[in-house]
């Protein structure tokens, strides 16, 4: 009987260690649209506090410094369902690769209706932290090392490190572009609908360190895309999909965020928004104002039922919005092929 309490103690502390479950949140009126769906952007904070809870608690199991775990990348987020008013959400975050200093985090997001009992997954999505010292805020940690249940199961874990580690650096080659704002745009051009946001980071925007939550970056990226795609389309409008969200650098407390958006491609019943941000230290000037993070965000149009609408074919007017459009037109053709082919397995 105590060897058997032993290994239920044992299975415990292990699920603890790779495993999280932040606590179930009903959502509130001031967390939806006019029309009760919950923003994207809350979500996706919900799921970085859920994986940046399992991360930071993984990498301080081992002596040492302690450390804060840190977003670095979230990989392309489909929304499956709406998650509306009312609903609870569940939250759920497994560890499920390391590498010497940078932890992928799975998480699922589940929504139950709690006067049915009915539950839907909303979410799933893939993260990627890196550990940074208490100490000293540009040291970073090594990473403990997780076990794996086959030598498969770890290969597969390090060619999604290495691909992500490629696309990171691509994307960096897109930071020195700027969103120019348009005098008198005319309807339905790039121009007519792109935005800013501005924001002054606080300590409530901020973990540990001083420096802003990827959750909270998300949210606001979240809000200026919805923004650009409403204005679009003049419907109600929901958030699809996010391609990858890349944080190339950290956000320190003081600073004035700038968050623009722009649509830069539409197919018949969704709408590609690219989203930057830039960071602009109040204190330390001599830094300067620098590209933070970028991210692709997919917006569909729907009717007062919910329904998907057409959505209104964007004009372009430079060589620049027309090299943009067919860049974002292959990033649509690569997702709806995958989909159709995980459609075609699941059969």
């Amino acid at each position: 009987m105590l060897q058997l309490f032993g290994k239920v103690k044992e299975l415990r502390l292990w699920l603890q260690r790779f495993q999280s479950v932040i606590p179930e949140r009903i959502m509130r009126p001031d967390d939806a649209n006019i029309v009760g769906n919950v923003h994207g952007g809350t979500i996706l904070k919900m799921i970085e506090e859920a994986g940046g809870i399992i991360s930071t608690r993984h990498c301080n199991t081992q002596s040492g410094d302690r450390c804060v775990a840190a977003l670095a990348r979230v990989e392309r987020t489909d929304f499956l369902h709406p998650m509306l008013i009312g609903e609870v959400a569940h939250v759920s975050a497994e560890l499920t690769y390391t590498s010497r200093h940078s932890v992928e985090v799975q998480v699922n997001v589940m929504a139950e209706n709690i006067l049915t009992g009915s539950k839907k997954v909303t979410n799933k999505a893939t993260l990627w932290y890196v550990p940074f010292s208490l100490q000293n805020v540009d040291k970073i940690i090594e990473v403990p090392q997780i076990e794996y249940a086959s030598p498969e199961q770890e290969e597969e874990g390090k060619k999604r490190y290495e691909a992500q580690k490629m696309e990171r650096l691509e994307t960096k080659e897109r930071n020195g572009e700027a969103i120019i704002p348009v005098i008198s745009p005319e309807e339905y051009t790039v121009g007519f609908s792109q935005s800013s946001l501005i924001h002054l980071v606080g300590p409530s925007d901020c973990t540990l360190h001083g420096f802003v939550h990827g959750g909270v970056t998300m949210k606001l990226m979240d809000e200026v895309a919805g923004i650009v795609a409403a204005r679009h389309c003049k419907t109600n409008i929901v958030t699809a999909s996010v391609d990858a969200i890349n944080f190339h650098r950290k956000i320190k407390k003081g600073c004035v965020v700038t968050v623009s958006g722009r649509m830069t491609f539409t197919s018949n019943k969704s709408m590609e928004i690219e989203v930057f941000v830039d960071a602009d230290p109040l204190v330390e000037t001599a830094k300067g104002k620098y590209r933070a993070v970028s991210a692709f965000f997919t917006y569909i149009s729907l009717d007062k039922d919910g329904k998907p609408l057409p959505v209104p074919t964007l004009k372009l007017e430079t060589q620049e919005e027309k090299k943009r459009f067919e860049e974002g037109k292959v990033r649509y053709l690569q997702t709806k092929a995958k989909r159709q082919a995980e459609q075609e397995r699941q059969q």
